[in-house]
């Protein structure tokens, strides 16, 4: 449990959340350690799920200068079409929990692929719907995730950027 402790920043817009990415970086936190979420409505319908651990990502949508730089800062690359909320990009170490939830190395109850994978990040069932409900609203979620330590390196962090909120989750919270 040491390592599941999260920090979820939601951004109202892609810039917000890329200039967090780059404070984060700047104040020497670990890229290993960041997820960004995003929804990307303008994309090719028909995509069920594309996903690379990769630095590759061939389907861009509308944003795809700002997607494309994070691959570049980020570990791993995906986009899914998430039933009530339609298509999402994700970038960073969610995507493998995504994937895992999807390939069932992991069963959460009554949470969709998205919620499963940041429920494995230590984030809360009851906070993931509001999450998911930001998504749907078109924000940006940032997470940085590790220990107790790292957490709060990171929202001291993010309190100094745009964020719309800052939520703080620690293991056994």
């Amino acid at each position: 449990m040491e390592d599941k402790n999260a920090v979820v920043g939601i951004y109202k817009s892609h810039s917000d959340a890329e200039q967090a990415i780059k404070e984060l970086q700047k104040a020497g936190f670990s890229m290993n350690k960041l997820s960004i979420v995003g929804k990307d409505y303008h994309t090719e319908e028909h995509v069920v799920g594309y996903y690379s651990t990769g630095d590759r990502m061939k389907a861009w949508g509308k944003l795809g200068a700002f997607w494309g730089g994070l691959w570049g800062l980020l570990f791993g690359a995906a986009f899914f079409f998430v039933p009530g909320i339609g298509p999402v990009a994700v970038a960073g170490p969610l995507v493998s929990s995504i994937v895992a939830v999807l390939e069932g190395a992991v069963v959460v109850g009554g949470l969709s692929a998205l919620g499963a994978g940041l429920f494995s990040l230590g984030i809360p069932k009851e906070s993931i719907i509001k999450y998911e409900t930001q998504l749907k609203a078109e924000k940006f979620l940032l997470i940085a995730h590790g220990t107790k330590d790292q957490a709060q390196k990171a929202v001291d962090i993010l309190g100094k950027t745009a964020a719309e909120e800052i939520n703080l989750h620690t293991a056994g919270q």
